[in-house]
């Protein structure tokens, strides 16, 4: 699948709402559909042996109420598990929490898979906006796309195409604007985003 392809395969919202702990914050919703049974997606995004080979290790008590650790990124606490449907979590990373939920729904012999990241308006978001969680979550739905086409460990060990995180830093600047944001302010935003991931 070439760059674009892959940016235009996942579905994108930004809307306004209030966070867990009351404070204004953003839903950063992102949508894929995947050629797999809700069982297999399921174990992927939940087994410790799998998520290395096409996301990252995660270490911890992976079962409700339990606290998880992403190497090199967050870490946090489960706070649902509903297999193989429903699993939630607080994000918590350089010193904030956000939520994260994702939802699983059998759509004939495939899955769609629907991640919503709850972020609140902190100094982070005015200046990186939507793709500074929305580019990573890319990633890693792209990557999962590929471990449940093969079957296999996804090589991580090369840097994303420069097309596939500008395609997408542009896709949630775009969900950003759709979303009511003030087009120059999101713009700004994105290029601030655009420039962290690809180095310029």
């Amino acid at each position: 699948m070439n760059p674009i392809d892959a940016v235009n395969a996942v579905r994108r919202s930004v809307t306004s709402t209030t966070a867990e702990d009351g404070r204004d914050a953003k839903a950063v919703v992102a949508e894929r559909t995947y050629p797999a049974r809700p069982d297999d997606v399921w174990d992927a995004l939940t087994n410790p042996e799998r998520l290395p080979r096409w996301f990252a290790p995660v270490g911890g008590d992976l079962h409700l109420g339990g606290r998880y650790a992403i190497e090199g990124n967050a870490s946090g606490t489960i706070t649902a598990c509903e297999p193989p449907r429903h699993l939630a979590l607080t994000w918590e990373f350089d010193g904030d929490v956000s939520w994260v939920e994702v939802t699983l729904a059998a759509d004939g012999d495939d899955t769609t898979l629907r991640l919503t990241h709850v972020a609140p308006v902190v100094d982070h978001w005015k200046q990186y906006g939507s793709g500074a969680v929305g580019i990573g979550w890319d990633l890693g739905l792209l990557g999962l796309a590929e471990h449940l086409r093969t079957g296999e460990a996804v090589d991580q060990s090369g840097e994303p195409p420069i097309a596939f995180m500008r395609g997408s830093g542009e896709a949630w600047c775009d969900a950003e604007i759709a979303g009511g944001a003030e087009p120059d302010d999101a713009r700004t935003r994105s290029a601030a985003t655009i420039a962290f991931y690809t180095g310029g």
